[in-house]
């Protein structure tokens, strides 16, 4: 099953409607950093994995990402099937 979210509260929501077992998710959101969603998202037992995606390149974000507790980041201008499919496992 697939959802959709356009702002952090509203994927924490759906995480718990749907219980996908990745998710992929926006650095910056209109309501709340993408990297707090990810942190309680990715602290859940038996939570889904945290893929983080931004137009901008990783090296912006420094440690966040590595603190995030997400699986990986792509650069949406990498974003594909191929990429998410090597974070998926």
């Amino acid at each position: 099953m697939v959802g959709e979210a356009a702002d952090g509260a509203e994927t924490l929501v759906a995480v718990e409607r749907v219980s996908p077992d990745l998710v992929l998710l926006d650095v910056q959101l209109p309501d709340v950093s993408g990297f707090e969603v990810a942190r309680v998202l990715c602290d859940r037992e038996g939570g889904p994995a945290v893929v983080m995606i931004s137009s901008r390149d990783a090296a912006d974000f420094g440690h966040r990402l590595e603190r995030s507790g997400a699986r990986g980041f792509i650069p949406k201008s990498r974003l594909s099937g191929a990429a998410l499919a090597a974070f998926a496992s």
